[in-house]
């Protein structure tokens, strides 16, 4: 299902995967890949590939969906030689690459681009049983974009921290995985306190560590008098 949102085309094709189309046919896509939500799909028409993190990070996919021209947002830490994948660095790809850090701010085409500092917190709950993060400070950022007058925001692997308040937001991709990430309550928290025009869900189901429950997320947004709309197509792809 693609929704629709005051002129953008959003596609969550499963996993971290979205798409992301404007009016005049700018394309970006976040965290595109893994666990087969990519299988048989060969786009190539993105003009702009953002990637949060190692995990989210799949050499194959990129080559999926990247037009010729595209751009590569990829998070500073990402190491294909740590990742225990198949995988190849993204300067290896052909694409032309744009390394940043967790506040970066560029230009790609029609796209603004900032990145926000992604982790769980040491003392929050989204912690291995030794109390260290899934996802310490460092290891990924996230991403806010504006594209066509709105912004879409992409938290990536994280806990809703303090500093996600103060965007300013008019689509939020909700991740509501739990376990490793932020649980649909505190996604709905945040939901609430951002108050965006629009919330989607994505980043669950795609296996029992993320399994959630989007239909009380939704209900709890709605509830709170946030706009929701549910893509459970992908989600159970």
């Amino acid at each position: 299902m693609t929704i629709r949102h005051d002129g953008l085309q959003v596609t969550w094709l499963g996993y971290a995967t979205v798409r992301i189309e404007t009016p005049t046919g700018f394309v970006a896509y976040l965290d595109p890949g893994r666990y087969g939500v990519l299988d048989d799909y060969y786009a190539r028409d993105a003009d702009l590939v953002c990637v949060t993190h190692d995990h989210h990070y799949d050499s194959d996919a990129i080559e999926q969906v990247a037009d010729e021209d595209a751009t590569l947002v990829v998070y500073e830490s990402v190491d294909a030689d740590r990742i225990d994948r198949d995988v190849v660095a993204p300067e290896e790809l052909g694409f032309a690459v744009e390394r940043v850090p967790d506040d970066a701010h560029l230009t790609v085409g029609e796209a603004e681009v900032w990145t926000v500092p992604a982790h769980n917190e040491a003392d929050g709950p989204h912690t291995h049983d030794d109390g260290s993060p899934h996802h310490p400070p460092g290891f990924g950022c996230g991403f806010l974009l504006s594209l066509a007058d709105r912004t879409v925001f992409w938290p990536g692997d994280s806990d809703a921290l303090d500093g996600f308040r103060e965007l300013e937001v008019s689509l939020f991709l909700a991740n509501i995985g739990g376990s490793v990430v932020m649980d649909r309550h505190e996604a709905a928290g945040l939901a609430e306190a951002l108050d965006p025009d629009l919330v989607l869900p994505i980043h669950y189901d795609t296996f029992d560590m993320l399994a959630s429950d989007s239909g009380a997320f939704a209900a709890d947004v709605a509830g709170r008098g946030v706009p929701v709309v549910l893509d459970e197509r992908s989600a159970n792809q």
